[in-house]
């Protein structure tokens, strides 16, 4: 049982019950099951658009019975005898891709391909982090000790969304400076990838969403370009771009029209990142794109990023903040999955759920 004030040995957490049920429900406590892992109360944790897949049955790893969640800010409160690098009472990010540390991916930074028993594992494998405590394995290796000086909203913000964008759209897709860059789909990926695009300094930056509402977000968090609903992106672009296209263009839906929505939109010789998580096959026109010299990539966020994000939300570089819309204690999960499931109807981006905002 987590040492705990109370000595209760049932916590609340959001369980999946099969696609289209869940509940915020009592559960027993994790417990420390290796010497390497961390028990970690959770202080903020959100939603992802993973977990809206997870719930519609896309993602058939996850069993019924599970904890879902992948993202958290929280305190630790027990280490296994082998956990060094974090100690009990520490502020530490959580982050969606766990890591052993050791195996062949590992050693070379692609952590989402862990073969040591990590990768996305939480609120997948094992269970999440959409509870009052988490068990976290590999804890040396897929926490972060928090400085002082960073909030937990903005830290909550580098368990996904921002490396995640970062680094299977802006990188994979080789932004340049100078470029013009095309994200199709404003929510909060898209939105983080119109972010940390910026960083390289692209001449363009365009987002494509058939939300007024996240195009409005797009356009404050450095959209140069919105194509809306009725708009025409492709006669957007090849105005930009004097009929060449998009230099790059990043998927961040994860439906079948908006990636070959992207291959239409990028230039000969450009790069098309899909970071979207797809549920449904997508046909690849190779017919038509074999002789367009285009690269694509695809990938799962391997977080190999974040503390260099973390030194520029410390060094106020970046300020991920501006992605929260919504604000939840943290037994108000019903609520804020209405919130956020209905994000067409209530302009939610990113909601937060607070163990401190609670009566």
């Amino acid at each position: 049982m987590v040492e705990r004030e109370d000595k209760e040995v049932l916590m609340k957490a959001l369980i999946y019950h099969g696609p289209g049920r869940r509940a915020w429900e009592e559960t027993p406590d994790p417990r420390l099951v290796e010497p390497t892992d961390a028990i970690v109360r959770v202080d903020t944790t959100t939603i992802c658009g993973t977990d809206l897949h997870i719930l519609k049955g896309d993602v058939p790893a996850v069993e019924p019975g599970r904890i879902l969640g992948h993202e958290a800010v929280g305190t630790v409160m027990a280490t296994g005898d082998a956990v060094t690098t974090v100690k009990q009472g520490d502020r530490v990010l959580v982050s969606c891709v766990t890591a052993c540390g050791r195996c062949r991916y590992c050693r070379t930074g692609m952590y989402g391909q862990c073969l040591g028993g990590g990768g996305w594992i939480l609120g997948h494998r094992i269970d999440g982090t959409q509870a009052e405590y988490v068990r976290v394995p590999f804890a040396d290796t897929s926490t972060y000790a928090l400085p002082e000086g960073v909030s937990s909203e903005a830290a909550l913000m580098l368990a996904d969304i921002l490396p995640t964008s970062y680094e299977v759209g802006v990188l994979n897709g080789r932004v340049r400076p100078g470029d013009t860059v095309v994200v199709v789909g404003a929510g909060p990926i898209g939105l983080a990838a119109i972010t940390t695009a910026q960083l390289f300094t692209p001449s363009h930056i365009v987002a494509v969403d058939l939300a007024a509402s996240r195009l409005e977000a797009a356009k404050r968090l450095g959209a140069d370009v919105v194509v809306g609903a009725g708009d025409d992106p492709a006669a957007a672009v090849a105005e930009l771009t004097r009929g060449l296209g998009a230099d790059v263009a990043i998927e961040a839906v994860g439906v079948p029209d908006t990636f070959d929505l992207c291959t239409r939109l990028v230039r000969p010789g450009g790069h098309i990142a899909n970071v979207g998580v797809h549920g449904a096959p997508v046909t690849l026109h190779l017919e038509d794109l074999w002789i367009r010299n285009l690269t694509i990539t695809t990938g799962l966020v391997d977080t190999y990023s974040t503390p260099a994000l973390l030194d520029m939300i410390a060094a106020g570089r970046l300020d991920p903040t501006t992605f929260i819309t919504h604000r939840f204690g943290l037994n108000d999960m019903e609520a804020a999955y209405q919130t956020f499931s209905d994000a067409a109807e209530t302009g939610a981006l990113k909601v937060v759920l607070s163990r401190n905002a609670d009566g």
